[in-house]
């Protein structure tokens, strides 16, 4: 918190009656409001806090025709748009009333809601005149008590009533605890945002790997779902980053550098790490490295059967059927061979250590490719989970083939407990290799039977028809913002999966009308599909929604998967890292399966724990 918010923290936190909840920078659906007081019995007070040196800069207001205005600031003979807390804060208002608090009653309500600005380095009077053009005609009489602002007189008087009216009351005929429980699953802490002040937890075996190197620098590690491989290689990257070495993270998945961004921070010592530390999915790299090399115009040969058909700007569906022949050969073959040339020239940037994540959906091909960035005496790792071989790119991955990647024989370092999911969707996960995924590649994970009834987990199976599904997938996520608000659950852990863009998009499009945001990637032109799958990571504020294949790596408390097909090895395997996705918590996990493949009922039948509907 900046200085200000520590001093109006303090203040509330030792003033404030214990029936005052006090969250701090909530999650609050996309908005971050610096705070929002809560009580069941009387209302809510959202707080925006700037620490302005009004002498510092000449504010003043812009008025536009039309009747709009914009608070602006000038200096050295410029004149700028600043950050509006007065507006902002109404934003935050109309989304407490209109989105979180559905029950607040449609005339009233609104009144059940302050909002206040603080300018703890301010004077109030000046604070004031800066409000007044943005406030309506008839919210001025009443600013006071809806609107109110407090300068640093407030502050130093430990005037809290002035700074927020509402508290002088002990009830309000407005505000129930039914509504506040409907505004608190969007104010609690997120588990994520929770996590990512604690460090990395380890087993004996998993420190040991994180801690270690072979002789020859090669390592592989596999394991299932849960294990860990995704923990041990942050914590290998944090070491070497400790100990001042370049570090490359390649992942296949758009989505799942940020995810190990998040994991690396949790472990590392050392100020300025990131300096140290590349984070890219496998064909950026491509383009990176014979951008650096000087292969563009082999690169742009390369990927000739793809900007030709970009370039006819067709509609999304008919782009990705004419797509669909050419970019096998193109992103598995072509592209990786100039840049493995690329990489051998010399003249592209090296790493200390390469550090691959699902390394199964690798070809052996990519892999040395990346080999030849390494540094002499560096590392190579390559984790790997066959089971969730979504691409069918694991059969490439011979013994022979090892050997020719730069792994001499030898055994896999092996995960086999899954410490990540709670024990009945790891029963259920096991269940489904063995029905659908069978064969020496399968490897289901192991129980932690030291932990059989320490966390709880609410499965559910809903069978429908197809064209129900949507409808019952929208109804599935608000149940589950029905659950957050308490147990540590917040709506901005709830993921929404799907294994159809189309449909993943409609479900989006539906919450909307909710007023539920989502970051989400269903998007059929590849472009705009790409940059929502770099803008997705966990600590976005707003309900997740994507691919089946695109959360692989991830994990999350609460998730509502869609099934509308389960064809072939490759889509069972997609559906089983689906649902290997949940993540264990003494507080409970919840897992909600909407299914219209006929295929599943059965098996869906018997591990919901309400039977299937």
């Amino acid at each position: 918190m900046t200085a200000g918010e520590n001093r109006l923290f303090e203040l509330m936190d030792t003033t404030l009656d214990n029936e005052w909840e006090i969250y701090i920078q909530p999650h609050l659906n996309g908005l971050r409001p610096d705070f929002v007081l809560l009580n069941p019995k009387v209302g809510v007070v959202v707080i925006e806090v700037k620490d302005w040196d009004l002498n510092a800069m000449a504010y003043d207001v812009r008025r536009y025709d039309g009747g709009r205005v914009e608070l602006v600031a000038s200096k050295d003979g410029r004149t700028f748009r600043v950050d509006n807390p007065f507006q902002k804060i109404r934003r935050y208002k109309d989304a407490i009333f209109n989105i979180y608090c559905p029950r607040l009653q449609a005339r009233f309500g609104y009144a059940a809601i302050a909002a206040t600005v603080v300018f703890p380095f301010a004077s109030q009077a000046r604070v004031k005149s800066l409000q007044l053009p943005f406030l309506k005609d008839e919210e001025r009489a009443k600013a006071a008590s809806y609107w109110p602002v407090a300068g640093e007189e407030q502050l130093r008087d430990l005037d809290v009533r002035a700074m927020f009216p509402v508290i002088k009351h002990e009830a309000s005929r407005l505000m129930t605890p039914a509504i506040a429980d409907d505004l608190r699953g969007w104010l609690v802490e997120p588990d994520f945002a929770r996590e990512q002040r604690e460090p990395l937890q380890l087993d004996r075996n998993q420190r040991s790997l994180a801690d270690s190197r072979t002789e020859s620098g090669f390592r592989r590690i596999r394991g299932p779902a849960g294990s860990g491989k995704s923990l041990v290689l942050a914590a290998r990257a944090a070491r070497l980053a400790d100990e001042g070495k370049d570090v490359l993270i390649v992942t296949f998945n758009m989505t799942l550098w940020h995810y190990l961004r998040d994991l690396v921070a949790r472990e590392v010592k050392k100020k300025g790490y990131l300096s140290r530390l590349t984070f890219v999915h496998f064909h950026e790299w491509c383009k990176d490295v014979c951008n650096e090399a000087g292969f563009e115009e082999e690169y742009a040969l390369a990927m000739q059967p793809i900007t030709k058909v970009m370039k006819l700007k067709l509609p999304p569906r008919e782009e990705a059927l004419r797509l669909k022949p050419v970019l096998p050969k193109v992103m598995n073959e072509a592209v990786p061979y100039v840049a493995l040339e690329a990489a051998r020239s010399g003249a592209a940037a090296k790493y200390d250590a390469v550090l691959v994540d699902e390394g199964q959906d690798y070809l052996p091909l990519w892999w040395n490719a990346l080999r030849e960035i390494c540094k002499p005496g560096g590392e190579m790792w390559l984790a790997a989970d066959v089971t969730q071989d979504i691409y069918g790119t694991a059969k490439n991955w011979t013994e022979a083939a090892m050997v020719g990647a730069g792994f001499p024989g030898g055994r896999w370092a092996q995960l086999d407990v899954s410490y990540r999911m709670p024990p009945d969707a790891l029963r259920m996960a096991r269940d489904f290799t063995r029905r659908f995924l069978p064969g020496e590649t399968s490897v289901p994970p192991a129980l932690d039977q030291s932990t059989l009834d320490l966390f709880p987990c609410d499965i559910r199976w809903v069978q429908t028809q197809d064209p129900d599904s949507m409808r019952q997938c929208v109804n599935e996520i608000l149940t589950m913002m029905r659950r957050t608000g308490t147990n540590g659950l917040a709506n901005a852990d709830i993921t929404f999966l799907a294994n159809d863009i189309d449909f993943g998009r409609a479900v989006v499009d539906e919450l909307n009308t909710y007023g539920v945001r989502t970051a989400h990637t269903f998007e059929r032109e590849k472009m705009k599909q790409n940059r929502l799958k770099m803008a997705f990571y966990v600590g976005d504020a707003r309900v997740k929604a994507t691919t089946l294949h695109s959360f692989k790596g991830w994990e999350t408390r609460l998730l509502v998967i869609h099934i509308r097909r389960a064809v072939g090895a490759e889509g069972m395997a997609a559906i089983y890292a689906g649902l290997t996705r949940l993540k264990r918590s003494q507080e409970g996990s919840f897992l909600t399966v909407v299914c219209s493949a006929p295929e599943l009922q059965e098996f869906g039948a018997s591990w919901s724990s309400q039977g299937a509907n």
